[in-house]
């Protein structure tokens, strides 16, 4: 049983890491999941520390942080004013309801309207967006390192079942 239990959790790590690169989808929920069930159905003894698990809860927290900033960051990277960023914001709020697609193009689309707003040049405009769309990419790969450290942080720290 023990090692049905090993193979769950594996499973449920690999779907967190395809999760960490796509938008919405909680990917590094599905590790910190993956870590909890294995203590819970192998006990302290054969599983994780309840620290290593708050570690992973704040990465875990970490992450929704940055799908929610990571076009707000981008934007004002690339010199978006105050109602780009705001914009950028609003738009991955209002993307989450559309999808995989939406949350790309939603931040890309307020960071522009928010910057048309402002009385920006299209060229702004443009920038600002480029930003917001960079910052979720970053975010993205920022998330997926994330989700191998707190695979690394689990690995680590939980006694080898051979």
């Amino acid at each position: 049983m023990e090692l049905f239990w090993w193979l769950f959790t594996v499973v449920l790590f690999a779907v967190g890491l395809i999760g960490t690169v796509l938008p919405v989808f909680p990917g590094t929920t599905f590790i910190l999941a993956g870590a909890i069930i294995h203590r819970v159905m192998l006990g302290p003894e054969k599983s994780i520390g309840w620290r290593s698990i708050v570690l992973l809860i704040l990465l875990t927290l970490a992450t929704y942080a940055l799908d929610f900033l990571s076009g707000y960051i981008g934007a004002k990277y690339f010199g978006a004013t105050k109602w780009g960023m705001v914009g950028a914001v609003l738009g991955a709020l209002i993307g989450i309801f559309f999808g995989i697609i939406g949350l790309f193009v939603g931040p890309v689309i307020g960071a522009i309207a928010g910057e048309f707003l402002a009385g920006k040049r299209m060229i702004d405009a443009g920038r600002a967006g480029w930003g917001s769309l960079m910052g979720n990419l970053g975010g993205m790969i920022a998330k997926l390192l994330i989700g191998l450290v707190m695979i690394t942080i689990f690995f680590m720290t939980v006694p080898s079942p051979f």
